[in-house]
């Protein structure tokens, strides 16, 4: 496939050094597409170094895009960035914490989406956001984490509606349990125990984990033209667990 080898610029994958991000831009790249990644701890080849919880995210978002913008232009922008959450209920977690994580998701995804929508205009390109399917269906632990990007999933709404003008796209996709990312985080530190992680899998339709690449897949649809008329939406990627 050769979606994106006609697409002048690049494509920019915030978090792309991660498990999902990196799937994600390979995947772009396999299907034609010049990739940029920004990293917050370990860097790999073509990466910018950014941190969305950092007092200055917006100063560096802003310098990351021009940057990469400024290599022929930019006509993705896919926001993936997602530090480890740990599991626990809203009743033990602390007011600072909510915060943080608010201002490092959603004040992070805003921070990037401003100074890239001038670009993404120029280009009538498109932004896909990597959430999460539990803003759909709760699963019992997750509000550190489901809330901020229940957050994101609003301000896709917000810019599809108003950037469709300018024939700028904006869709979100929700991974559900994977053996990948976050998923595979919490199952490595043993916040999910083999009983918990038995009754996650009766309540998927397909009783199994998704993976990497259904995410990066159904990224690289929402980005390409074969999804050309599709803008505000949220794609779960969760074996039916919405359901």
């Amino acid at each position: 496939m050769d979606d994106f080898a006609d697409r002048p610029g690049l494509a920019l994958v915030v978090g792309g050094s991660g498990g999902l991000g990196r799937e994600i831009a390979e995947m772009l790249r396999d299907r034609g597409s010049a990739v940029a990644v920004t990293h917050r701890r370990n860097p790999v080849a073509d990466s910018y170094p950014l941190d969305l919880g950092a007092s200055t995210v917006a100063a560096d978002a802003a310098r990351v895009v021009e940057e990469v913008a400024g290599r022929g232009g930019l006509h993705t922008l896919v926001y993936a960035a997602g530090p480890h959450v740990p599991m626990t209920h809203l009743s033990a977690v602390e007011p600072s914490a909510m915060a943080a994580q608010l201002a490092a998701d959603a004040a992070g995804f805003f921070a990037v989406v401003a100074p890239a929508l001038p670009h993404l205009r120029a280009s009538q390109g498109s932004i896909v956001a990597v959430t999460t399917a539990a803003t759909s269906r709760f699963p019992v632990r997750d509000g550190l984490s489901s809330a901020p990007k229940a957050a994101v999933e609003a301000i896709v709404r917000a810019l599809a509606a108003e950037e469709g003008r300018y024939g700028v796209r904006v869709n979100a996709v929700g991974p559900g349990m994977l053996t990948d990312g976050m998923a595979a985080r919490l199952i490595d530190s043993g916040e999910l125990s083999e009983e918990a992680l038995a009754i996650t899998r009766r309540n998927i339709p397909l009783r199994r984990f998704g993976t990497a690449r259904d995410i990066a897949e159904a990224v690289c649809f929402l980005a390409s033209d074969r999804a050309g008329f599709v803008s505000g939406q949220k794609l779960d990627v969760d074996g039916g667990y919405g359901v």
